[in-house]
């Protein structure tokens, strides 16, 4: 849900994108800078009743085509637009919907392998795009016949998580609510859906927690495994976003 602070930074920076354009056709003098709301409202398709109201910081929700029209005409780099779509809590049409097979963007694959930890990268599906040798000891059942296994398919299908983890049950609950969190952001994309489709089709447990709407940050934390070679290992887990692409996760867990 937006906030009011959103609304206000996103209307600032509507209008100081507004005023450092220069208007089109032969130079002249003006009293305000840059081009006035109604041609911004022109370029972009819109009323310029919108571009005021977003622009004042009013409780109006325009549509991400909306949006996507007006960083057209406000001529937005990648990371601008970036930034409005965030102000204005709205998934960008034009981000690209991930490959049915997607490799990790190069700094994550290359963190992962550079840790001597467990680690592994999640796509916005949260299929394993990528892991090293400690993870796939670690993760017993994980990588059985999948080069890029789904980390959810794992948890609430796969019979060894359930031995490899003493708390399953409580594990499982908080990665389903971190899932959710991410879930919001990753609509357009088939494979999420698919994600949620079949497990709600092939496991109970995921169904019944799915229907509760809980909603996690991703935190890191005390996590515990009964190995079935190594005993009983802990680690303490941290999680962080891939700086190239927002939508990954580097997941790695250090011995404690």
């Amino acid at each position: 849900m937006q906030t009011d602070e959103q609304r206000a930074l996103l209307g600032a920076f509507v209008r100081a994108r507004r005023e450092s354009m220069a208007p089109a056709g032969p130079l002249r003098r003006r009293r305000t800078p840059g081009l006035r709301r109604e041609e911004l409202a022109d370029l972009a398709g819109i009323g310029t009743t919108w571009v005021a109201w977003i622009e004042q910081g009013r409780d109006v929700r325009a549509s991400a085509a909306t949006l996507a029209r007006l960083a057209v005409a406000l001529r937005l780099s990648r990371a601008e637009r970036d930034y409005m779509f965030a102000l204005a809590n709205r998934r960008d049409p034009d981000l690209p919907v991930a490959a049915p097979v997607e490799a990790a963007p190069p700094a994550l694959a290359a963190a992962v392998e550079a840790l001597p930890w467990p680690a592994y990268g999640l796509d916005p599906a949260w299929y394993v795009c990528c892991a090293n040798a400690a993870a796939h000891t670690l993760f017993t059942g994980l990588f059985d016949g999948e080069a890029h296994p789904n980390l959810l398919h794992y948890m609430f299908l796969h019979p060894a998580a359930r031995d490899l983890l003493p708390d399953w049950h409580a594990r499982a609950e908080r990665l389903l609510s971190e899932f959710r969190h991410d879930y919001g952001r990753s609509l357009a994309d088939p494979r999420v859906r698919a994600v949620v489709e079949r497990l709600r089709a092939d496991s109970a447990e995921f169904a019944s927690l799915w229907e509760r709407q809980a909603i996690l940050a991703h935190e890191g934390g005390a996590r515990g495994f009964d190995h079935p070679v190594g005993g009983q290992l802990n680690f303490f887990q941290f999680t962080l976003a891939d700086v190239e692409r927002g939508d990954f996760r580097l997941v790695f867990l250090r011995p404690v």
